[in-house]
């Protein structure tokens, strides 16, 4: 380590590469969380190393560790782009032929997208902020800090409160190492943080009787993912309300419209399965969920790619369905089209 830290400082591309690579993945994770788009969270990602090559004649491992230093780097670099006010614009509604119910309201966070699973592989086992095995500083687990209505929850909060709640609560940083990233005072890390907390707490509280998600890949989520498959597939509207809880919920990001309670969820899909349009679904995962990408049968047998769906599950329900738009299929190593079969 310290030959490389001494190559890099003197100019050797390769060294560099070589100490940061290993954090990059987790950096991307990290990025994902503050900003809620994979692609906004790909280039901080690339203006951060930019910075820290640019800045490593300067870097001493004596005044923090490399994964701090580019934490720090990588969280200020998002808070950049949060003031900014850079974000994807909403849109329209972009399902042909189709007339969409009236929504229940419109959604505040159309910036985001899903993460796929497998690029969260190399991050599953992350240490703390200290390097040390995630302990007490870290009250998230990574499937929790991951999902969908985390991931959401993060991008209403004012950006500081963002950046101290994930680098203190999912990543496990000390007080201390946060104050010296943001360039702050203990007391007010401390302060953003019991506010975050608050907030997030009122955002993500359970319904009454709410239960937590099967365990991913378990023998539960697939017999809930098996019927859900089959109930699109045949539109069947009965086997699909079946899955439902009776808070559903649907949000189609980056169009705003949001429609809550079941009857509204059932009155939207019964409005994309009118004229017979038929779908098949090809699973995949995102933000640790079930997750699919929906084809449109058309008349020449060809199958083209709509959008992707992941799933929020409850127990042995279904609490929420995210769809997004066609043009994330390639993340997840989907086609934008099926042939005929």
């Amino acid at each position: 380590m310290t030959d490389l830290i001494a190559r890099a400082r003197a100019g050797d591309g390769e060294a560099f590469r070589e100490l940061t690579e290993p954090y990059r993945r987790e950096l991307q994770v990290h990025c994902y969380r503050m900003l809620g788009s994979v692609q906004d969270a790909e280039d901080t990602v690339q203006e951060t190393l930019l910075a820290a090559w640019q800045a490593f004649a300067g870097y001493t491992a004596e005044r923090a560790s490399l994964r701090t230093w580019l934490y720090k780097i990588a969280t200020n670099r998002c808070l950049n782009a949060l003031r900014s006010g850079r974000r994807r614009a909403a849109r329209g509604w972009d399902v042909p032929t189709v007339k969409p119910p009236e929504a229940t309201r419109l959604g505040e966070v159309v910036w985001l997208q899903p993460y796929p699973d497998a690029l969260l592989e190399d991050v599953a086992g992350a240490t703390s902020g200290s390097g040390a095995p995630l302990g007490p500083e870290a009250r998230y687990e990574q499937a929790e800090s991951i999902s969908l209505a985390f991931v959401t929850a993060l991008q209403v909060l004012p950006p500081r409160q963002v950046a101290v709640l994930i680098l203190r609560d999912v990543l496990g940083f000390h007080a201390s190492e946060v104050a010296g990233m943001l360039e702050a005072t203990v007391e007010s890390v401390n302060s953003a943080l019991k506010r975050a907390r608050a907030s997030l707490r009122r955002q993500l509280s359970p319904g009454d009787g709410r239960e937590s998600p099967p365990a991913a890949g378990s023998a539960s989520e697939d017999a809930i993912v098996t019927r859900f498959v089959s109930a699109w597939q045949s539109a069947d509207l009965d086997a699909l309300v079946a899955l439902l809880t009776d808070d559903a919920f649907v949000s189609m990001p980056p169009m705003p419209f949001e429609y809550a309670g079941r009857d509204a969820v059932v009155s939207l899909v019964a409005s994309l399965f009118g004229s017979g349009r038929r779908f098949d679904l090809v699973p995949t995962r995102a933000n640790g969920q079930p997750a699919f990408g929906a084809y449109l049968r058309s008349s020449d047998g060809i199958r083209h790619g709509i959008g992707l769906y992941v799933l929020t599950l409850s127990g042995d329900r279904i609490r929420a369905m995210t769809r997004f738009e066609a043009s994330v299929l390639p993340w997840f190593g989907l086609p934008r089209s099926l042939p005929s079969r």
